[in-house]
């Protein structure tokens, strides 16, 4: 509630906060106490000279801001109007482009140059760490700096507030050996896991539409935006993430998931229930007929996709369908997985009404009684007791701790969208013996061999073609992998998720050693080993204290 003639506000929701009119924003945007008092003076129109901002992050997210806004009006420049962009020009017309796309998004080109954006910025008076710490230059071992982005169409990341936060960078030619798409990495400035394209043009259509569209690519949106369908926004990656919802909190509670027709995409759509149902969100699917993505269905038959827009397919429907797909319904056993896969999510379901609905349509499908539907659903309240107490603590008993880092270093590298070479790098610090479980020791050695098998492959890891070739118990036991929680572990800083994960690496890698160290002492002959195994140890543990 807001009181315009006392200038308070009280949310009377589950949070119970209040205050004035700089805490609102700061809440509302997720914002700093500077960065609410810079805009709310900028917006009444007022100039704060004599306010000396001490805000280190601020300053140091208003020089990347500035520095991302340089070059995003060097990369349009150049898209536009200089000869260095004339096959991005083709490439854009192709696709359905016009200038008034061009400039509503501000897409440009990034020449295929070494340094030509490095001495743009440099001329700005930009120093070399300021460049590279925005993301936009890379420096290597020698030291010196080259251009993160070369010979790509680029995609400024434009919040709702009109701020240039990052850049995404695609490829013009599909049969370049390099990954198609190139993100800014993480800065003070840029997450990806909060961040969706276009919601500076979205966030009001949202607003009035009650409803948000989620796609996976840009393409996806400004397609859907050219058509009138402006209440898109697409998600960074191949994941829709807790802090995107809460992004999209602020304007609906109803989100329209409309991604890639292929497994992945369904994957995705699953991963995201659980939080989406716990920020109580209506979700609903598309299920596309004409086409594998919003992109090539609006080319095929616009008006067949807006009519399927008119009629989602509601989330615990889609669910149902899919487990139909993948198993059969007359079958005993079938039906036995139909409900493993189903139930986790028809059971999570806040709203009694809508829960029953559910449980009874998927007794009713089954064709058993319903009474064994809620029997078999109680098994999940005993796992979920089992997280929540897991969460609760951070004094995990070492076996739990080394099963649960297991299941997490699986989970990032089926659910990552990194390039299989970056894969690579990441499985060579690790062994299959490192992995006590054998599920998991299976899996790790079927990631590895699918990664050499794609060696000189450039693409991004695929859930899908890495799958094909896998029985059924490990194809569960993925599934579980894949839409593991990735913020249950404990110790996770969720603003610097690299270095997470090689403490990780770190631990797990402790663990299995220590277990081998334990093994070979229970042989007297095994001196040797234990004194080579303590030396790793010895070296894996200063690493971690080093973190």
């Amino acid at each position: 509630m807001v009181s315009p003639d006392r200038e308070l506000w009280k949310c009377f929701g589950a949070c119970q906060d209040g205050g004035d009119v700089i805490s609102f924003l700061m809440k509302w945007e997720n914002i700093t106490f500077s960065e609410a008092l810079k805009e709310l003076a900028q917006k009444a129109g007022v100039a704060l000279e004599s306010f000396s901002f001490e805000d280190r992050q601020w300053k140091e997210k208003e020089k990347l801001m500035q520095m991302n806004a340089f070059a995003a009006k060097y990369f349009h420049f150049l898209l536009m109007e200089h000869q260095a962009g004339d096959k991005a020009r083709q490439y854009v017309k192709k696709r359905g482009l016009n200038k008034k796309l061009l400039e509503t998004f501000l897409l440009g080109y990034a020449p295929q140059s070494w340094d030509s954006l490095i001495k743009f910025l440099k001329k700005k008076k930009y120093k070399d760490e300021d460049i590279v710490q925005s993301g936009l230059a890379i420096k290597n071992e020698k030291g010196r700096l080259y251009d993160r982005f070369r010979g790509r169409l680029m995609f400024p990341i434009i919040n709702a507030r009109h701020e240039i936060l990052g850049f995404s960078g695609r490829l013009l030619s599909s049969e370049a050996k390099e990954a198609k798409y190139v993100n800014t990495p993480e800065t003070p400035l840029y997450h990806k896991r909060e961040t969706l394209f276009g919601m500076h043009v979205a966030h009001e259509a949202i607003r009035e539409g009650q409803a948000a569209v989620l796609v996976e690519g840009e393409f996806d949106m400004i397609s859907s935006f050219k058509h009138d369908i402006k209440n898109t926004v697409a998600i960074k990656g191949s994941a829709v993430t807790r802090d995107q919802l809460m992004l999209l909190k602020r304007f609906t509670t109803r989100v329209i998931l409309a991604l890639d027709a292929d497994f992945s995409g369904a994957q995705t759509t699953l991963r995201a229930i659980k939080d989406a149902e716990s920020m109580d969100f209506r979700v609903d699917v598309i299920q596309f007929d004409s086409g594998k993505d919003p992109d090539e269905a609006l080319q095929n038959n616009p008006i067949a996709y807006k009519k399927t827009l008119q009629k989602p397919t509601p989330i615990y429907d889609f669910i149902i369908d899919l487990a139909l797909k993948r198993h059969d319904p007359q079958d005993p056993y079938g039906k036995k997985e139909i409900a493993v896969q189903a139930l986790p999510f028809l059971h999570s379901i806040a709203n009694p009404i809508v829960k029953g609905h559910y449980m009874k349509k998927l007794a009713d499908i089954l064709d058993v009684h319903e009474h064994d539907i809620t029997s078999m659903a109680r098994t999940f309240d005993k796992e979920s007791e089992k997280k929540r107490v897991y969460q609760r603590t951070r004094n995990t008993s070492p076996d739990d701790r080394y099963s649960t880092l297991q299941k997490y270093i699986l989970a990032v590298l089926v659910q990552s969208d990194h390039t299989l070479k970056v894969c690579s790098t990441i499985a060579s610090q690790i062994q299959p013996e490192d992995f006590s479980i054998p599920a998991y020791k299976n899996i790790f050695t079927y990631f590895i061999d699918y990664i050499h098998s794609k060696e000189n492959d450039q693409k991004n890891f695929n859930l899908t073609s890495f799958t094909a070739t896998f029985s059924d118990p490990l194809q569960a036991i993925l599934d579980e992998l894949f839409l593991f929680d990735l913020s249950v572990v404990p110790t996770m800083d969720e603003h610097d998720t690299e270095k997470t994960f090689h403490k990780s690496l770190l631990e797990l890698k402790q663990y299995a050693l220590r277990s081998r160290i334990k093994g070979a002492a229970q042989n007297i002959h095994d001196a040797d080993s234990i004194t080579a195994l303590s030396r790793k140890l010895a070296q894996v543990e200063k690493e971690l204290r080093i973190l």
